[in-house]
């Protein structure tokens, strides 16, 4: 379980947690079509999008249907990174973004996670559940990569390679751990 707390923790971070001045610089409309890219087309139109105040708060932006929550691009970075992921992993979200606006880092994160599942206030989230990132340099130079989580999984019992193949191929990260999960890389960006 903390190695998912982990990989949960280091793909949420590195999402984006906007402030109050990004939604100066970009519109509520600008920001939503923003934060779906990261989704695959079919669930964009019916994703939750939720930007996080410098607080850590979470501000909806727009109200989905369909599971699916999305974050825009954190303002003046050094890089382009937006994130999508099943609603079950919605409280974590919140969690980690309070816990970045204190200027915790992911390790900090990972362990207030583990102690909140220890007592109940957060649930695992299930297997399968899906996160979604668009991240590169800049957003014209993103690329895709989808995770699909799957505890205690083995490359015999999914038959994925357990390293990332050249030709871009699905494969098993911490196989057979707590912590195991699918990494579906995208050839280009999504859209």
């Amino acid at each position: 379980m903390k190695h998912l707390l982990m990989i949960s923790a280091a793909v949420m971070l590195t999402a984006s947690f906007g402030s109050a001045a990004m939604a100066q610089t970009m519109s509520k409309d600008d920001l939503i079509a923003q934060a779906v890219k990261a989704a695959p087309e079919a669930l964009r139109a019916g994703a939750t999008v939720v930007n996080y105040d410098a607080k850590g708060e979470p501000m909806v932006l727009r109200q989905g249907n369909n599971g699916i929550v999305c974050t825009p691009n954190q303002p003046g970075g050094t890089s382009f990174s937006v994130n999508c992921y099943g609603q079950a992993l919605r409280a974590q979200r919140d969690l980690q973004a309070k816990d970045k606006a204190e200027g915790k880092d992911a390790k900090a994160s990972a362990a207030d996670m583990a102690d909140a599942m220890k007592s109940g206030k957060l649930q695992a989230p299930p297997t399968g559940t899906a996160m979604y990132s668009l991240s590169g340099k800049t957003e014209a130079t993103a690329r895709g990569m989808w995770v699909v989580l799957v505890p205690n999984m083995t490359a015999e019992a999914t038959g994925l390679p357990t390293q990332p193949t050249a030709n871009g191929t699905p494969w098993l990260m911490r196989a057979g751990t707590p912590g195991a999960h699918i990494h579906i890389p995208q050839a280009a960006p999504p859209g």
